[in-house]
């Protein structure tokens, strides 16, 4: 079987054990909390939330109150766009409000088309300071299964060197027979709703 195929076959066992996770505001919100108190993110002058979409971890409820707390960092969302050589890759959005978002492609909520591109809301990857990573399933070794775009393994190329990314996942969608390829990029932490596992530095 090719590697592409196993990828295949894990992907669509994960979105099963997703779809079918039990207690999903309970256990979001509990990962949630461990979020917000890792010091990575305490630290950060700047940090990509997630939007979650379908049977993805549920973020929108937590990052809603994040943003009416005094303003103490950026808060910034990504949106699915093609860069200048037309190639797929996720633009960066400085968020004020939840407000603000409307659904986009694939059901994804992010900002509006016709505002994208304004200057005090664009933001690069290497003012990233810590990112949050969705995935359809993680290793404990820091391994992650995406949707098979490759949106946030290009955008996770981008990142300074010191910019932490922690994948934030259900338990239940930890595995340990992910297959990785060279263009995969491993996170540096994982936060489900029972543990904190760092996987480096």
């Amino acid at each position: 079987m090719s590697l592409f195929d196993q990828k295949q076959r894990l992907r669509k066992q994960a979105y099963t054990v997703r779809r079918n996770e039990p207690n999903k505001l309970q256990h979001s919100l509990q990962a949630m909390e461990r979020w917000l108190s890792l010091p990575v993110y305490v630290n950060a002058s700047s940090a990509l939330w997630y939007v979650d979409c379908r049977s993805e971890l549920r973020t929108r409820q937590t990052l809603a109150s994040e943003l009416q707390l005094p303003e103490t960092k950026t808060i910034v969302v990504p949106y699915c766009t093609v860069d200048h050589s037309g190639n797929p890759c996720l633009g960066l959005w400085k968020l004020h409000s939840i407000d603000e978002l409307v659904t986009g492609a694939w059901q994804i909520q992010e900002p509006p088309r016709e505002r994208q591109q304004e200057a005090n809301r664009l933001v690069l990857p290497n003012q990233l300071d810590v990112v949050m990573v969705p995935g359809v399933a993680f290793s404990r070794q820091g391994d992650r299964l995406g949707s098979g775009q490759g949106y946030y393994d290009r955008l996770l190329r981008k990142l300074r060197p010191d910019c932490a990314t922690v994948g934030v996942c259900y338990e239940s969608q930890l595995r340990d027979d992910l297959v990785h390829e060279p263009h995969d990029v491993r996170v540096q932490q994982i936060v489900t709703e029972s543990q904190v596992y760092k996987v480096y530095p």
